[in-house]
């Protein structure tokens, strides 16, 4: 790895780290000494990196600092074409031209010997079903959800059977062929997850949720850690109530 490359991956690093990192972690994510890490570190802030932090107490990349946008690798190229390429073809419309737009401004400032990369053909999203409708909606949902408020919304579940909620969103789930919201749903009072081609209507509503994004994020994630727990002690104890095979027998 060459110095210039190093030091683009501790800027990385760094990016990843939201608080202090001690500067063995970094040295160990980056398999250099302490040493070279220490150099590389105050070579980034002559260079006029904001990072805050000393020997033995850990360092922390603050806000503003940026280097050279496209010093991509080419396996960092290619899970960007690759999963630019998803995003046209299995989101919504203005994700998919989004998509295709993010591609092209990289592509038109990529040095000659990268830009090739990104007329690979050997990566490729496979044929997949038609995905479900919903398509409209999304990009209205996505707004709501940046801006953490309520919408309303008439919703037909699988029995075909209609009621209107006003829901909290928070979160979008992409799959092959179906796109799931995240809410907390006033009227269950609980996280659900509704199917975007079921919604029949929907109204944003000019009023914020109670709650931050972030907040009702990570509830949900402790209760889905929670179920899935409970999932498996129910999976394990059933297998461990199956009558064990006659050894003799077999």
């Amino acid at each position: 790895m060459s110095r210039a490359e190093r030091l683009l991956a501790l800027i990385q690093c760094l990016r990843r780290h939201r608080q202090p990192v001690s500067g063995q972690n970094l040295a160990n994510e980056l398999g250099i000494s302490l040493r070279t890490l220490y150099r590389d570190i105050a070579s980034l802030q002559a260079q006029g990196a904001s990072i805050d932090g000393e020997p033995g107490v850990g360092y922390v990349l603050r806000p503003g600092f940026m280097l050279p946008p496209l010093m991509f690798s080419e396996e960092e190229l290619e899970a960007l074409l690759l999963g630019s390429r998803w995003v046209a073809e299995r989101a919504d419309a203005r994700l998919g031209a989004a998509a295709r737009n993010a591609i092209a401004r990289i592509g038109a400032v990529l040095p000659v010997d990268l830009r090739d990369a990104l007329d690979s053909e050997s990566l490729f999203i496979a044929g997949a079903p038609v995905i479900a409708a919903g398509d409209a909606e999304l990009a209205t949902i996505r707004q709501l959800i940046r801006s953490e408020h309520k919408m309303q919304m008439a919703y037909r579940d699988e029995n075909e059977r209609d009621s209107t909620r006003v829901v909290w969103p928070f979160a979008l789930a992409f799959f092959e062929s179906v796109r799931m919201v995240v809410a907390w749903c006033e009227l269950r009072q609980a996280f659900r997850h509704f199917r975007t081609d079921r919604i029949v209507t929907l109204t944003p509503i000019p009023q914020r949720y109670p709650k931050r994004r972030a907040a009702l994020m990570k509830a949900w994630r402790e209760e889905e850690a929670i179920r899935r727990a409970q999932c498996e002690a129910e999976a394990a104890a059933a297998v461990a109530s199956l009558p064990e095979k006659d050894e003799a027998a077999a």
